[in-house]
């Protein structure tokens, strides 16, 4: 700017155009009263004169070559900036002077401002009758173009506005395809009430207005153009708050609140295109460039205010809206960020706004459009970065649902991934986060990410955090269709029954996978960002040597563990008994087994302590039925007894456990007061206990009925027998006790003897 300036002046002052330019007719700045037209003259001569020397080659290099002459004069500093001292370009002096434009630019927008008034009316004092009667026309026209315009759009908006609700109805209750769909038809259509109503303040500018049918004046031109890009703006800020059909808002807010954001989101943008793109330009072509100048800003500052305004009544409730996840406990970086933005989002939001008007007053041409560009590209990663997280938290919370057969197949697969996808949609949400926080960065020219992943570098960067997170991604996906397939193969409603074994060697095989997985898809995904795993190897395996030897138990755990499931000695399932304790082996690793005994108590038990195993449910199992019978009874009787409780269990649902018929051992052994004898069943591995219990109660059932003694513990006292063969007496309580008569004799009292009495 500093040398076109000075070369302008000196291409001014070789031809006299400088009247010219003020007095071309149209042109902001300028007017053509009748008592001027001898000025216009030279003007003209002064263009015939720069288009000959333009066409003439020989001319132009003349000219060109005295500018390139006079190029070293013109670029000297001007006079009064002499004085000031020549600052590099170092931080400090951009600052300094781009702080002293802003200084200057507020300080004339103000002085614009205070001398706007007078212009207006020093220009409105100055008109003649034929230049207010040409006001007067111009005005009409704009307002015959205005009133059929807008009272078109009206009518309009209230057709488009019935078909908007028919759409709305429509799409109630579809699915986000569906309403997506219907947005985009619902904005159409308002869009089309746009073109629309501009088409017909074309006609009737073109038709109606203009003094010649056809031909239409530059200032309707200026409000037609204005309310297109208005209303088009417009269009779109309705189309994402929906203020009318709540059934087709994309955003979560009620329908006060769409309607607040539309109803002040619309006043700011038709006061700041309606003043820019009309109103300025028509003060500059018809008052002057200072009551332009003056407008823009009065409609800039005030819609600065609103802005703040705005902020400021919405500080609590757009807080409460950003810091509601972390409130609720969650700890993640999309939260805690959303919390920090929030307690400090209206100070940002007012300082950027107050910045946008400084910038604005300052250099409008360059810094105004990239800080607009720049917040716009900002606004729209924010809107996209917000819908895709939005997405993933709605799929999240909604919840994976396999279909009926899957489930049935894979009763744990739902699970399993309603565990893991949350985990990987935090990894996504994280990146999103990341790359919103990047295109801001981007947009406001704070990072050149774009030109950096263009170097070998960045996409070196680039290629390694996706090659790792890509390995990382087939993993859990290796690990699901792992788990999956030992389940399947585990799930006894499809398929084979699953053997006891064949339990334990895929729980077994599920455990070796997962940890073999986790190793190598770290050890590749750390190898893909770059980090050296051959010395992580090697010192893994001196680690591992060193473990070896301080962890000996755990070494002979594991050795021990090998071999026991080498030689199949117990499975998942089995009861057995191991380390002084025995229960159900719920859990079999390589170092360790688990046993729940009867009492409901877990016991984790090394290899390193099992000494002995055993398993009694190995092959087959058999009930040992050990019964005592009086010495009285007969054992001929007792055997034909518990046979027939035997052939009374087979109608049980015992039966088809049952391999064979009763053993039948005998009499084992001679006890104090009872006979012992014993008979054995034969059942499925396991099944012995249960088919025992059913034995046992038709016993029972059967000695009950044939009045078989089952005695419980006594003693039989027996006083001895003299060599007459009878027994001395029995003195009890210092009264003799009567020995018993022979049979069939009588008692002192003629009564029948009573039967000796029996300890």
């Amino acid at each position: 700017m500093r040398r076109l300036i000075p070369l302008l002046l000196l291409l001014l002052s070789l031809f006299p155009l400088q009247g010219a330019l003020a007095q071309v007719p149209g042109l902001p700045g300028g007017s053509a009263p009748a008592a001027e037209a001898e000025a216009a003259a030279p003007a003209e001569a002064g263009i015939d004169e720069l288009i000959r020397i333009l066409e003439n080659d020989a001319a132009r290099a003349e000219l060109l070559a005295r500018l390139r002459a006079s190029a070293g004069e013109v670029a000297a500093p001007p006079a009064e900036d002499e004085t000031l001292p020549q600052f590099d370009l170092t931080l400090a002096g951009d600052l300094a002077e781009y702080t002293r434009s802003i200084a200057e630019g507020a300080s004339s927008a103000a002085q614009s401002i205070v001398e706007a008034g007078g212009e207006i009316a020093q220009s409105l004092a100055g008109r003649t009758a034929a230049d207010n009667a040409q006001i007067r026309q111009v005005a009409l026209g704009v307002l015959m173009v205005g009133a059929a315009l807008f009272a078109s759009f009206f009518v309009l908006r209230l057709g488009s506005g019935a078909i908007q609700h028919a759409i709305a109805r429509r799409a109630a209750g579809r699915s986000w395809v569906g309403r997506s769909v219907a947005v985009l038809m619902s904005t159409l259509v308002d869009l089309a009430a746009v073109l629309l109503a501009w088409g017909i303040g074309y006609l009737v500018a073109l038709l109606l207005v203009g003094g010649t049918p056809g031909r239409m004046g530059i200032n309707q031109t200026l409000l037609l153009n204005a309310f297109l890009i208005v209303e088009t703006v417009k269009v779109g800020v309705r189309a994402v708050f929906q203020p009318r059909d709540g059934a087709l808002r994309i955003l979560p807010i009620s329908d006060t609140s769409a309607n607040y954001w539309v109803f002040w989101f619309g006043r700011i943008i038709s006061l700041l295109g309606y003043a820019m793109m009309f109103v300025s330009p028509i003060l500059a072509a018809y008052v002057s460039i200072g009551a332009s100048q003056a407008v823009e800003v009065l409609a800039m500052v005030t819609a600065v205010i609103i802005a703040i305004l705005i902020v400021l009544q919405n500080k609590l409730a757009v807080r409460g809206f950003l810091t509601r996840r972390a409130a609720a406990g969650k700890h993640d970086v999309l939260s805690q960020s959303a919390a920090i933005v929030g307690r400090y989002w209206h100070i940002i939001a007012i300082a950027y706004l107050i910045a946008l008007l400084l910038v604005w007053l300052a250099n409008p041409e360059t810094a105004l459009p990239f800080m607009l560009g720049a917040t716009v590209q900002s606004l729209v990663a924010i809107l996209v970065g917000s819908l895709v997280v939005s997405f993933i938290s709605r799929f999240v919370s909604g919840g994976i649902r396999l279909p009926d057969d899957v489930r049935d197949r894979l009763p744990l697969l739902e699970s399993r991934l309603h565990a893991f996808v949350p985990r990987v949609m935090q990894v996504v949400r994280t990146i999103v986060v990341v790359s919103v926080v990047i295109a801001i960065a981007q947009a406001w020219g704070l990072i050149d990410f774009i030109a950096w992943i263009g170097t070998e570098g960045g996409q070196r960067v680039a290629g390694s955090l996706v090659s790792a997170g890509l390995i990382i991604l087939v993993g859990i996906a290796v690990y699901l269709a792992m788990s999956s397939w030992v389940e399947y193969k585990l799930n006894p409603n499809y398929g084979t029954v699953p053997t006891a074994r064949e339990k334990t060697l895929l729980s077994l095989l599920r455990n070796a996978v997962t940890i073999a997985l986790v190793v190598l898809v770290t050890m590749l995904a750390l190898a893909q960002i770059g980090v050296n795993i051959a010395p992580l190897l090697a010192g893994a395996g001196v680690l591992g040597l060193a473990i070896g030897f301080g962890a000996q138990k755990f070494v002979q755990d594991i050795i021990t563990g090998a071999f026991i499931q080498l030689e199949n000695v117990m499975n998942e399932g089995d009861v057995v008994e191991a380390g002084g304790r025995s229960g159900v082996v719920e859990k079999l690793t390589i170092r360790s087994v688990s046993i729940r005994s009867l009492d409901g108590t877990l016991h984790l038990i090394p290899f390193s302590s099992v000494d002995l195993v055993s398993n009694m449910m190995k092959g087959f199992s058999f009930h040992v039925a050990e019964i005592r019978v009086a010495y009285r009874e007969d054992i001929d009787e007792v055997k034909e007894a518990m046979f027939e409780a035997f052939e009374l269990m087979k109608d049980t649902e015992h039966a088809p456990f049952i391999l064979g018929d009763l053993e039948w051992h005998g009499v084992t052994a001679f006890g104090d007061s009872a006979v012992m004898v014993r008979a054995r069943i034969k059942t499925l591995p396991g099944k012995h206990w249960g088919a025992g219990r059913t034995y046992n109660e038709f016993v029972k059932r059967v000695f009950d009925k044939r009045g078989i003694e089952i005695p419980f513990p006594h003693v039989t006292l027996y006083m001895g027998e003299g060599k007459s063969g009878e027994a001395p007496p029995l003195h009890l309580a210092g009264k003799p006790v009567i020995a018993p008569p022979e049979d069939g004799a009588s008692g002192p009292d003629g009564t029948p003897a009573p039967e000796p009495a029996r300890g």
